[in-house]
């Protein structure tokens, strides 16, 4: 039974679903809560942006909380809450220890995004030239903190598969300790589908990716460098339109509209622009969790040519909607044979659609996800004493960050 909890959402950023998929994301976990009747507060020591979602529309509390600061204390102890979940695991290790000291009964949920440790280790072998080893997230950094957190926490979500069996598997995290929450969305009617722009009416290829986001930033780079030259070679006329959000000087100087390399910054309505372009381009070289630019594409009827990590825990045993290619010259070749091709692009609409139905329908995912957070809190007391590391964790970050915390308040003042 729900009853009156209140879920208190400690965010990294206020979430901006129109600049990432991440912010996406969170505004699902939102309405979820508040279609169940759960009250919710969304917290973060992040600064207001113009870009964020309006959360009294949302009929969700704001607040901003400050980093090493006792004021937190004071604020979560009035404020209650049933259940925290923590957005990635930054924000556990800043606010976990005060949660778990002056709300010990609150569940205590963490929201992974995607395994931050496995882009880091996946860039630096990049960058090295050399093949990433699932070896090289043992001797990562983030790793030892991010894998704290996860131990910490009654329950970790988990948007991607290979995420989940690197985590059994590499680092043996008991499976109770994780669940499996993709992206979720509505169905799409047939009416929306009928609705949507023909092959006929389409035209150029588009990316479309948050700047500060650094797999996406390097796929830009390559796709100016590599790729864009060698589809231009079979398609002297075909046009590259590249938006996302906060594009630094960087990026803006790879402006080049004569080669037909535009780019376009922040779309206003980045789903119209996928609705209405014949191919998305993903070339991602590194990166981890699921990629929404790539799930929007199959929302929107767009096929789209990624690689191996692009597509990574994103269509299972089905077909994909367009091509994955992970050597340049096959990636221009299928980019150039699915944008002429009618027929194949066609059936890759259809494998989009096929893909949403059968593996992020919210219908799929949403009365399970409330049941288990249900169960799990219901069962709380034996939950956590099945998890010793944590509980061993959470002792020694009480007796540890608290008191750096502490000391930095003090210093502060």
């Amino acid at each position: 039974m729900i009853g009156n909890q209140h879920v208190l959402i400690i965010g990294f950023v206020f979430p901006e679903p129109n600049s990432s998929a991440a912010g996406g994301r969170m505004v699902q976990l939102i309405s979820i809560f508040k279609q169940h009747s759960f009250d919710v507060t969304f917290a973060s020591p992040a600064m207001d942006s113009d870009y964020m979602v309006d959360f009294e529309s949302l009929c969700v509390a704001k607040k901003t909380i400050a980093l090493n600061c006792s004021s937190f204390d004071v604020f979560v102890k009035e404020l209650n809450p049933s259940i925290v979940l923590f957005d990635r695991f930054m924000m556990e290790e800043q606010f976990g220890w005060r949660v778990a000291e002056n709300c010990p009964d609150a569940l205590r949920l963490l929201d992974t995004e995607d395994m931050h440790c496995l882009r880091l280790a996946r860039q630096k072998a990049f960058k090295e030239n050399r093949t990433f080893s699932t070896d090289d997230l043992l001797v990562e950094d983030v790793a030892k903190r991010e894998i704290a957190s996860i131990l910490r926490c009654d329950l970790s979500f988990m948007i991607a598969e290979y995420e989940i069996e690197l985590l059994q598997t590499i680092f043996k995290i008991d499976s109770k300790l994780l669940y499996y929450l993709p992206l979720i969305l509505d169905p799409i009617d047939t009416s929306t589908i009928q609705n949507l722009p023909s092959f006929e009416d389409r035209k150029n290829f588009i990316f479309i990716g948050n700047f500060l986001h650094e797999p996406n930033w390097n796929a830009v780079q390559y796709l100016k460098e590599t790729i864009w030259p060698l589809i231009r070679k079979q398609m002297p006329d075909a046009i590259l339109q590249i938006y996302g959000a906060y594009p630094s000087q960087k990026v803006l100087q790879l402006h080049q509209p004569k080669q037909g390399f535009n780019i376009m910054g922040r779309a206003d309505n980045a789903q119209e622009m996928v609705r209405n372009v014949r191919i998305v381009l993903a070339p991602l070289r590194f990166g981890a969790g699921i990629k929404g630019k790539l799930v929007e594409a199959m929302q929107f009827g767009t096929p789209s040519i990624t690689t191996t990590i692009g597509a990574e825990s994103m269509y299972g045993d089905l077909s994909w909607n367009g091509f994955i290619a992970d050597d340049s010259q096959v990636f221009a070749d299928k980019s150039v044979e699915l944008y002429q091709d009618k027929t194949l692009w066609l059936k890759a609409q259809e494998n989009g659609f096929r893909i949403i139905e059968k593996r992020y329908l919210k219908s799929l995912f949403e009365s399970d996800f409330v049941e288990h957070i249900l169960k799990v809190q219901t069962h709380l007391k034996q939950h956590r004493l099945h998890n010793f590391m944590g509980t061993l964790l959470q002792h020694h970050t009480l007796t540890s960050t608290k008191y750096m915390s502490r000391w930095i308040e003090e210093k502060n003042k």
